[in-house]
């Protein structure tokens, strides 16, 4: 199919995106990657009125440490992400995650202010950013906004950005000294989206779990933070037995619907597995055995 018709606008500085959309508000959509807004367009589940593409905007592709934590403009490629050493070492759980993402192709031209921003419930960035507590930075033409991840995602496809916002920054707190990250998941075929997954960060005292950071893709309206399975994890000691209780917390806090791909009750289980899993690769990671 082809999308219907629309105007094609390519401003080619922030300030010049934001006057458009000031102007057009929300009969516009913003192209970055194209990588879900396209398909969409072409099956007319969407059908914007006016088409922004910030392709051109190179102020946006960016990775720059920024002390505690890092800021990744909006768009910069998911393939960006994954060959960065300093995501890498940084900020650990945003490299795994994108190194779950779709295939090559769609990871060379997917942006992660895209895919944050498109706020799929099944996308791994928008669980990773939620584990991690990441801030993202809205401008409009009436100034800027910081907004707490725990705050952004607001259901399927819906976040708290207002029609003449763009998001310009992720900002990701850098991991602590000595801890493990790990994204897990499982789908129907390599580069599916998720029927379930999840993302862990993970400090350890010795054998004591002094922070834990979960969140999950796939299991609800958005990214669901799992802080029922973080608190059976926090303070106590990392084994087997703690672990399976985190599973079962994590499974009995998530409320997915069922469709075509797997029932609810499926993806339920799928959460505990899942957390099972990150948990004990996240700890694997710092020479921990789980």
């Amino acid at each position: 199919m082809k999308p219907a018709s629309f105007r094609h606008l390519q401003p080619a500085s922030v300030d010049e995106a934001l006057a458009m959309l000031a102007e057009h508000g929300a009969d516009a959509r913003i192209l970055a990657g194209g990588q879900s807004l396209v398909p969409m367009m072409n099956f007319r589940l969407a059908r914007p009125a006016v088409l922004m593409d910030i392709n051109r905007i190179a102020d946006l592709a960016y990775i720059r440490d920024a002390g505690s934590s890092l800021g990744i403009g909006a768009m910069t490629r998911e393939r960006a992400i994954e060959t960065s050493a300093l995501v890498k070492s940084s900020a650990p759980l945003i490299h795994a995650a994108t190194e779950n993402i779709a295939h090559l192709p769609i990871r060379s031209r997917g942006t992660i202010g895209g895919s944050i921003a498109n706020a799929d419930p099944a996308a791994e960035y928008p669980a990773a950013a939620l584990a991690l507590d990441a801030t993202l930075v809205a401008k409009s033409v009436r100034g800027e906004r910081r907004i707490a991840a725990a705050d952004f995602f607001q259901g399927v496809l819906t976040t708290a950005l207002e029609a003449d916002e763009m998001l310009t920054e992720i900002v990701v707190p850098k991991a602590p000294a000595g801890s493990g990250a790990a994204f897990v998941e499982l789908s129907r075929r390599h580069g599916d989206f998720a029927m379930a997954g999840v993302g862990c960060e993970i400090v350890l005292s010795g054998d004591s779990v002094s922070g834990i950071r979960l969140a999950a893709c796939g299991v609800g309206a958005g990214p669901v933070r799992l802080k029922a399975a973080e608190a059976a994890l926090l303070g106590k000691t990392l084994g087997k037995a703690t672990i399976v209780a985190a599973a079962r917390a994590a499974s009995a806090e998530v409320d997915p619907e069922s469709d075509v791909h797997a029932s609810a009750d499926y993806r339920r289980r799928l959460a505990g597995v899942m957390t099972k899993r990150a948990v004990e690769a996240a700890a694997a990671k710092i020479g921990q055995p789980a």
